[in-house]
């Protein structure tokens, strides 16, 4: 009985509704837990939040290909799209679940480049001031974005996987 009372509050945790408390086993509060229970939002706020993040950084992706020759700026809008756009799903399936998502075993790693990528790209363009530096980090941070959206996608990194293998693998 008490391993199907486990599914059930695993089951309705995936789907977003509220575990009952005392169905489950008390535990410190974390910080998640505490950020969720004092920033809660109605539906329509949450798509409203959704929305406009995503538009937002929509935009800005796409307005950083008008200063495309310019690689500092192109940097700091692309990266700035990029992270109002991954912040728009927060709204949508809360910050806590959105950090487990992101850290979850098969993603983790692609989670690291990602956000390392944006780093780097931020760094080399807000303090290094290289082009060259620059513009080699948007490569990364650009190749860092598909293998990392390629990992909520089932089986879609072992396909690309073996399609680049098999593209680049010559004999002479």
């Amino acid at each position: 009985m008490e391993k199907m009372r486990g599914a059930l509050e695993k089951a309705k945790m995936l789907v977003g509704m509220e575990v009952d408390e005392e169905a489950s086993p008390q535990q410190e509060p974390s910080f998640f837990d505490d950020f969720n229970r004092d920033c809660t939002l109605s539906t329509q706020q949450r798509l409203y939040g959704f929305a406009t993040c995503l538009v937002a950084g929509l935009a800005c992706t796409f307005l950083s290909m008008l200063v495309f020759f310019r690689p500092i700026k192109f940097a700091i809008t692309f990266t700035f799209g990029n992270l109002l756009a991954l912040g728009s799903t927060a709204f949508l399936i809360g910050p806590k679940r959105q950090v487990d998502m992101m850290l979850d075993p098969v993603r983790i790693y692609a989670t690291a480049l990602y956000i390392a990528s944006m780093i780097v790209a931020l760094f080399c363009a807000l303090y290094v001031h290289s082009r060259l530096l620059t513009l080699l980090a948007i490569i990364l941070e650009f190749g860092a974005l598909v293998w990392y959206s390629l990992s909520y996608i089932p089986f879609a990194r072992s396909i690309v996987s073996k399609i680049m293998a098999s593209c680049f693998d010559t004999e002479f």
